[in-house]
């Protein structure tokens, strides 16, 4: 019989091993020596004992499941409460017993971190879902378009919930979406109808551009175009490549009046330039007849220069006030001299003016006897009256005697 610490094999063959409960039989060994047996046994408990020590790592540094560590551990438990294999059993059963216990540490670790996270994506959804109903009423069609995608991106990495909580949030989520999408689309709509009335307005302007691109009629024609460019602008944008050819011959078409327009004007100008400087020797000319010698010749003078001023046409705008001035202030002069000449020589003019004169002069000569006689007697008081009676009477006469110089007298 042969013999070790953990098992025996005795004479018939039959192999043992030493447990806590007592001697179990592993086996039945003839093929050999007694040695050889417990050789053979020892060798199958070390490799259940590698077996154990590859599943202890496994459960430690790997994410192997609950299930399958379980499975792998009843396994190996199996093998050793056969008893095929001799060694220390009751040390590998507490082993496999420690390994359960992690495994169940391990699974509630799982289960609270599983209800974090569920709980934690139940929030996030909530909150996809609160920021998705947000931008249903948005009106920045592009960018909450752009974002409500992005949500559901963020939405699809998120654990799913209970069917029931799930199901309800993302019916509030989706809603959210079609909400948006139903406005959005109903606002392009009536943009779109928008667009294409003012395709229909904008083609009458165009058409009514082109009819008028061939006018002579520079005022009326150049104001209608001003009206029309305000028509275009009230009437908004067409479809872009509607509003860009639109706008191409609308703006053509001005372009052909104005530059008509333009060209007429340049040869206007460059004639009224030449009219100017015409105009502005006759002024020079008629300037020399100031001051009037001779009002007779004076006036034919002017008269000529006048009919040659007629005949030469307009002058630039801005030039005319000046020019005219020069000629207008001439014919006043002409005119002042005609009436002096008249009030020379006009004799019932000429009698009002010495009857006025003899009557402020005797009126003067009685004011300063008065005078004298009140301050010989002493009456300063009415003398000083009297001789501010006499100053007003005596600038009177001043003035009637300049008048009555200009009748020669």
């Amino acid at each position: 019989m042969s013999s070790d610490p953990w098992g025996r094999v005795d004479e018939t063959g039959t192999v043992y091993v030493r447990t806590a409960d007592g001697e179990q039989v592993v086996g039945s060994w003839q093929a050999g020596s007694p040695e050889e047996a417990l050789a053979y046994f020892e060798r199958k408990y070390e490799g259940i004992v590698v077996e154990i020590g590859l599943l202890e790592r496994r459960v430690k540094t790997t994410d192997l499941s609950a299930k399958d560590a379980t499975t792998a551990i009843e396994h190996l438990r199996g093998q050793v409460d056969e008893h095929h294999a001799v060694g220390d059993l009751d040390a590998l059963r507490k082993r496999l017993d420690a390994l359960v216990a992690t495994v169940d540490a391990r699974r509630e670790e799982r289960k609270v971190q599983k209800a974090k996270q569920t709980d934690e994506a139940k929030h996030a959804k909530e909150a996809l879902v609160v920021e998705a109903e947000e931008l249903a009423q948005s009106e920045q069609w592009r960018s909450a378009g752009e974002r409500l995608r992005a949500l559901v991106d963020t939405w699809k990495g998120l654990p799913r919930l209970d069917r029931k909580s799930d199901d309800e949030l993302w019916h509030r989520f989706s809603h959210a979406r079609s909400a948006f999408s139903k406005r959005r689309k109903a606002h392009f709509a009536s943009l779109d109808a928008q667009r294409e009335e003012a395709r229909k307005v904008k083609e009458k302007l165009v058409a009514e551009a082109e009819a008028l691109s061939g006018s002579t009629d520079w005022g009326t024609t150049a104001a209608r175009y001003r009206d029309l460019m305000t028509d275009w602008k009230a009437a908004g944008r067409a479809q872009r490549e509607a509003e860009d050819e639109l706008w191409n011959r609308f703006r053509g078409a001005q372009d052909v009046f104005f530059a008509a327009r333009s060209g007429v004007f340049a040869e206007r100008d460059a004639e009224q330039g030449e009219n100017l400087k015409l105009k502005e020797e006759l002024a020079t000319e008629a300037e020399k007849l100031v001051p009037v010698k001779d009002l007779k010749a004076a006036r034919a003078a002017f008269r000529a220069l006048n009919e040659r001023w007629e005949a030469i046409g307009h002058v630039p705008r801005d030039a005319r006030p000046k020019v005219e001035g020069r000629m207008q202030a001439v014919e006043r002069a002409l005119q002042e001299a005609e009436e002096s000449e008249w009030r020379r020589t006009n004799p019932e003019a000429r009698a009002r003016a010495e009857g006025l004169t003899g009557q402020l002069q005797a009126a003067v000569d009685k004011l300063r006897t008065q005078i004298d006689t009140a301050r010989a007697s002493g009456n300063n008081a009415r003398a000083d009256k009297l001789a501010r009676e006499l100053e007003g009477r005596q600038a009177l006469l001043d003035q009637a005697l300049k008048g009555l110089e200009e009748f020669g007298g």
